[in-house]
């Protein structure tokens, strides 16, 4: 044989091995960074996450959350990414198309082409982690997305619970692009639960160690978001809730810096009216002397037929220059305007993790992508702060942009955004305190808070509510806060809401006349109020009685007047006669005595904590094990949040929002920090950590967070590579 030709098989060989040298295959590459990654489950199930770079940290932690809930990931990118429909069906079209008016592949593979390499970098490795998860995991069988591309991740990039999109009404979006009525239900008329979350930062000067201190303390859906620590050799070293399918840590903490965002009232929203007609075939709308032609294009939204195919449905879309079209008011379209800045914000969520003082956070705030949460910071260099949104369109104040605006007048058009000492701000206040629960920005920080009169109209819509006076209440004329104490406060019992109502209620009994039908009926259920201390527990047979009422008078209020939640307290006390309180009450009573046997029923009876599934949309059964819980519905003022009712087949309220996770930190030259989720990290009832912590979470028992290698050392369940 030739001695060239004997040498050929040879020469294949070292040029394919060459080749996979110089391109390793797809699953070679995802073997080569999951070498690089190390993932340390503690003894409560929390991933603790470190890569040599940044982009091995994302492919570490976002592997470890698809081992922990992989549907809850997947669900989240169906949602938004507007693929529901694959996996629902025909209902979820609608949501679909929502999302989809928004949401185009092709300019978000667009976007991710020209992202910056660092980003780039990032989203490469929160696909691979997903892929590599699928791939080792074939037992895992995804309802729709069964290959994760990096583009995906500019889908869902701000972290919040509802973003702005949702105020697109799809009742009203399946009116305008059916044509044929309003098919899909309002909201759940029982959820009133607000959705939101307390923060409060705490000065050094009024720390009993000198230390600044930061409470975090969302208020979502159960289960919204997981508990994890992502770690690299290039500077990364942040703690906290992640949003389940997302690539960075959504409110949390690093060695120097905290941060805690509550959903703003801030509007940065807007609806305008557009008077289209049609021009020689084609679509126009009015826009001061002229006539502009509205954009239609088509979106296809595929969707799981009954016997399982899937089929599609095409929808002819329309816009105009303040956004898409999403529904019809009188003879008018309305277009949709928000914030779509998909780059921005997922650099900014993530770089602000990074953040090492105040200045480096404030410096990421400049990127202004992040439309609805406030931000309460607190750093190891002792600054505490209280920031707005940074997306907030400058727009003529002399409209009322809470409701639709002249589309037609280009004075209701947007002008560029606020900078951001031009919205409402906070920092290092003489009081020593700031915080937000979802109100408005006028009380952050007590007397030294921003003022109404110096800002826009729109920079807030909510008001104060009642978590915010008692927030102001528990921290004001303190210098003595340490980690414990601040946990205390989080979980203060009372409830200013009930101590602003009952009393009008007992006035309402005691001005009765004698021969007044109720009077005897009410007279030893009142009696149990009349020495109340306004204060929740699960022994509190008072509390029972009081937010039954309250529930009971909430039907009886006009329907405008009980969207508004944050002052429901005020429109019970003062826009019901003392008759309807009475027989509010008296209804109140009926119905815990035909629920539950007698009007003395504790609170902790009523409502519960029960984890039964890893199903999203969770089933209870009073003939299942449950939790008493004595905090309830944020509502009436309580800081800690527990959204419960009762639910077919149940007599118990059980809950399903309100406080998921909450953490206190103290930062000084090392951080410390105490934390519980409810439930537990893990979304399969079979892991030990489905349910470990649900005895802790009632009880505000919060544990130690295990930040440093040396706390986590003698708590360390197992250490693994991804795939092993």
């Amino acid at each position: 044989m030739h001695p060239i030709r004997a040498l050929a098989p040879l020469l294949l060989f070292i040029l394919a091995s060459c080749t996979s040298l110089g391109a390793p295959s797809e699953p070679q590459r995802w073997q080569q960074q999951a070498s690089r990654v190390t993932i340390t489950r503690d003894d409560w199930g929390i991933a603790h996450v470190r890569g040599r770079t940044d982009a091995d940290a994302v492919f570490g932690m976002i592997y470890a959350q698809a081992e922990d809930d992989f549907n809850r990931v997947e669900t989240n990118y169906l949602t938004s990414l507007g693929r529901l429909a694959e996996a629902e069906g025909e209902k979820a079209i609608w949501q679909d198309l929502r999302a989809r008016l928004y949401m185009d592949p092709a300019d978000l593979q667009a976007r991710y082409a020209s992202s910056p390499e660092w980003l780039k970098r990032l989203m490469d490795a929160w696909a691979d982690g997903l892929n590599y998860y699928l791939a080792t995991h074939p037992q895992v069988k995804p309802r729709a997305i069964t290959r994760f591309e990096p583009w995906m991740a500019l889908s869902f990039s701000e972290g919040s619970i509802g973003g702005d999109i949702e105020r697109i009404s799809l009742p009203e979006l399946e009116a305008f692009y059916s044509k044929s009525g309003r098919a899909l239900a309002s909201a759940n008329a029982a959820d009133r639960e607000p959705r939101g979350s307390n923060g409060f930062a705490i000065a050094r000067s009024h720390t009993r160690q000198g230390k600044a201190l930061l409470l975090i303390n969302p208020h979502t859906s159960f289960f919204f978001r997981s508990e994890l620590q992502m770690t690299s050799d290039e500077g990364l070293n942040s703690y906290g809730a992640a949003t389940w399918g997302q690539f960075f840590i959504y409110q949390g903490f690093n060695e120097r810096a905290g941060w805690m965002h509550t959903s703003s009232g801030v509007d940065v929203v807007d609806e305008f009216l557009e008077a289209v007609s049609e021009q020689n075939g084609r679509l126009t709308y009015r826009y001061g002397t002229e006539e502009r032609p509205v954009t239609v294009s088509t979106i296809q939204i595929p969707y799981r037929a009954a016997d399982g195919s899937i089929a599609s449905r095409t929808f002819q879309v329309y816009r105009t220059h303040h956004g898409p079209i999403v529904r019809q008011q009188g003879d008018k379209w309305v277009a949709f305007a928000m914030m779509h800045k998909p780059v921005e914000a997922l650099s900014q969520s993530f770089l602000r993790t990074k953040a090492k003082d105040f200045a480096s956070f404030m410096k990421v705030m400049e990127l202004k992508a992040n439309s609805s949460n406030n931000t309460i910071f607190a750093g190891a260099r002792g600054n505490i702060a209280y920031l707005h949104p940074q997306f907030i369109p400058r727009r003529d104040d002399r409209f009322d942009f809470t409701k639709p605006v002249d589309g037609s007048d280009p004075a209701t058009d947007w002008k560029g955004l606020h900078a951001l000492n031009e919205a409402p701000f906070v920092l290092n206040p003489p009081n020593g305190w700031v915080m937000n629960t979802n109100n408005w920005p006028y009380s952050a920080a007590g007397p030294y808070s921003p003022k109404p009169s110096q800002y826009p109209r729109y920079m807030d819509t909510f008001g104060e509510n009642p978590r915010g006076i008692h927030a102001t209440m528990v921290l004001q004329g303190r210098k003595d806060f340490t980690l414990e104490t601040l946990q205390a406060a989080a979980y203060d019992s009372y409830q200013p809401g009930f101590a602003q109502m009952v009393p009008r209620l007992i006035e309402a009994w005691d001005k009765a006349p004698a021969v007044h039908p109720l009077k005897r009926r009410l007279e030893a259920p009142i009696s149990a109020l009349r020495g109340w201390d306004y204060r929740w527990g699960v022994g509190s047979v008072s509390n029972s009685l009081a937010v039954f009422w309250a529930e009971e008078m909430m039907t009886r209020l006009p329907a405008d007047l009980r969207a508004q939640r944050t002052r429901l307290a005020d429109h019970i006390e003062g826009r019901t006669t003392p008759e309807q309180k009475l027989e509010g009450f008296a209804a109140a009573v009926a119905r815990l005595e035909k629920d539950f046997g007698s009007w003395q029923t504790p609170w902790g009876e009523i409502n519960r904590f029960q984890r039964l599934t890893g199903d999203i949309t969770q089933p209870f059964s009073d003939a299942e094990a449950s939790i008493p819980v004595g905090f309830p519905s944020a509502l009436w003022g309580s800081l800690a949040s527990f959204g419960a009712r009762p639910y077919p087949g149940t007599k118990r309220w059980y809950g399903t929002s309100g406080n998921s996770f909450v953490a206190v930190v103290e930062f000084g030259d090392k951080v410390r920090a105490k934390a519980v989720s409810a439930g537990g990290e893990s979304g399969d009832p079979g892991s030990p950590h489905f349910n470990d912590q649900a005895e802790r979470y009632p009880n505000g028992n919060l544990r130690e967070v295990y930040f440093y290698p040396e706390q986590l050392r003698d708590h360390v369940e197992r250490t693994y590579r991804p795939g092993k």
